[in-house]
């Protein structure tokens, strides 16, 4: 019998290959290589979103971030604190109070106030509650009794003061830079002011130091706090701390105030300094017992003489409401002096003396120009 041959092309048994592999062998003639791994018609399982260890970094990152913000923007500005951080800022509308043993934040020196020194305090008169909350009680550095202490005693220790600062150079170039003087200025300018202490809770624009630099917040220092005063006598540095001091910023609404009050504390009760009419000889002080005696400017108590009591032993205190600030561009003040004057910020009466306070130098000095753009100039002249 006969076979016939199979018809043409189609095979008659079962294909040599493997059902499931290629249909055509790979090009090269080699065995066929392993099939693409996103050639699976089965998708690949998905792994959960914390086992991928470059999203929990982002993931994290992103949450660390936002709390951060979170911190910053909840903040007080810098100069609020409670100052400097914590009540720094003169636009914040914060009064920080510090009582008089408190050396408060950033401060440029150790304290040099003479504990043994005192004085009693007093309430000015004429200042009334019903004054609106952001009047300003102005009483004039010359008034009998604005200053106290314990006669024959400074309240401060100008010589110590002088040596801090000679000894940190960074932080005498900026206590000097708050009164447009030079470094170099900074002992013959603490010489001329005199010791005293405050006899009523007082409104001061008070500068710290940090990062090299002044800072300045607005400050109620509380009475008996030991101040070094200029011959207007406008208060001028804090003993406590060494910080140097300027005349109050206006507040435009009631100031919110921040730190802790002390017993008998009364917004009513607060007064800011403005500069005497003329340079300032002799202050006129009362001791602790209610004795009365005379102290001469840029003198430490060495020559205090007793002295008869004064026909008003309690300053008189002329309340005046904040007027609208004028244009901060009109003068170019030093970069680290608020924009204020010796006079009144919330503008003096009439009897106030003109916007430059200026100080005659001490005797081993010459006579400068105001270089303050209407700021206070009570300083040795920059050579």
């Amino acid at each position: 019998m006969s076979v016939d041959p199979p018809s043409s092309g189609r095979p008659t048994g079962p294909p040599s290959g493997p059902l499931s592999g290629p249909s055509q062998p790979p090009s090269g003639g080699g065995p066929p290589s392993e099939p693409p791994s996103g050639s699976s018609k089965e998708p690949e399982p998905r792994r959960p979103w914390w086992g991928s260890v470059p999203r929990v970094a982002i993931i994290a990152t992103a949450v660390v971030a936002a709390v951060v913000l979170a911190v910053v923007l909840s903040r007080p500005d810098d100069g609020g604190t409670g100052a400097s951080d914590g009540g720094t800022s003169t636009a914040s509308g914060e009064v920080f109070l510090q009582p008089a043993a408190d050396s408060g934040p950033d401060a440029f020196t150790e304290s040099t106030t003479e504990e043994k020194s005192s004085a009693s305090p007093v309430t000015p008169s004429g200042a009334t509650e019903s004054a609106p909350q952001n009047a300003l009680r102005g009483v004039k550095g010359d008034a009998p009794g604005l200053y106290g202490g314990t006669r024959k005693v400074a309240s401060c220790d100008v010589e110590k003061q002088i040596q801090y600062l000679q000894d940190a150079p960074d932080k005498q170039r900026a206590f000097a830079s708050v009164f447009g003087i030079q470094p170099s200025e900074v002992p013959s300018y603490l010489r001329s002011l005199t010791p005293v202490q405050l006899r009523m809770d007082t409104r001061v624009t008070n500068h710290g130091y940090k990062n090299g630099a002044p800072t300045s917040y607005q400050a109620v220092l509380e009475a008996r706090t030991a101040v070094l005063v200029n011959d207007r006598g406008v208060p001028r540095v804090r003993c406590a701390c060494g910080n140097p001091l300027s005349p109050p910023v206006a507040q435009q609404s009631a100031p919110k105030t921040t730190g802790d009050a002390w017993p008998g504390y009364k917004s009513s009760n607060v007064v800011t300094v403005t500069p005497a009419p003329k340079p300032v000889d002799v202050f006129v002080m009362c001791e602790a017992d209610g004795e009365w005696f005379e102290r001469h400017k840029g003198d430490t108590g060495k020559k205090d003489q007793k002295t008869q009591k004064p026909d008003k032993p309690s300053p008189s205190a002329s309340v005046t409401t904040p007027t609208p600030p004028s244009d901060p561009t009109s003068s170019q003040p030093p970069p680290s002096e608020p924009p204020t004057s010796d006079t009144d910020t919330s503008g003096p009466t009439t009897d106030e003396p003109p916007s430059s306070d200026t100080q005659q130098p001490p005797p081993d000095t010459d006579t400068g120009s105001d270089t303050g753009g209407g700021t206070t100039t009570d300083q040795a002249p920059a050579s």
